[in-house]
């Protein structure tokens, strides 16, 4: 059975919960993830653990073990950029293709208040499920490194 917990700025993961996030998203997420830093520092910033609008980190179980993670961080805008940003979404290697990744993205949806961006590169086949989510591709991201 899956059970789901939020946690946000008001209810925060223990340190062993929140470093066990961390890890399964940085293992999860695979050749579309990043370093775990980064992973790391979306989290902090959906707790309010460093300045900032805040958001929420939705985490799916099966038994004692995760099966999804979500992180969503508020961007403090709206209308002409999301009021949220959909940062990770990954499921456990062993539950994909069963829906748990389309049943995160829903509780994700009803959870954000307002509108939600994500980055999706091409070839990642979880563009087709934010597809059928109703995302849809508005633009084309560039971006300057400095």
């Amino acid at each position: 059975m899956i059970v789901t917990k939020v946690f946000n700025s008001i209810n925060k993961p223990d340190i062993i919960e929140r470093s066990e996030i961390i890890n399964f998203l940085f293992q999860n997420l695979e050749q579309y993830g990043d370093p775990k830093d980064d992973i790391e520092k979306a989290v902090q910033y959906a707790l309010k653990e460093t300045p900032s609008f805040g958001g929420f980190v939705l985490v799916s179980y099966e038994g004692e073990e995760i099966s999804g993670a979500v992180v969503i961080n508020e961007t403090g805008m709206k209308d002409y950029i999301p009021e949220n940003i959909l940062v990770y979404i990954a499921t456990h290697k062993n539950m994909r293709g069963k829906g748990l990744g389309k049943h995160l993205m829903n509780q994700a949806i009803e959870l954000t208040k307002g509108n939600i961006a994500l980055h999706v590169e091409p070839e990642n086949p979880a563009r087709f499920l934010y597809q059928k989510v109703g995302f849809t591709s508005k633009y084309i991201e560039m971006r300057l490194k400095k």
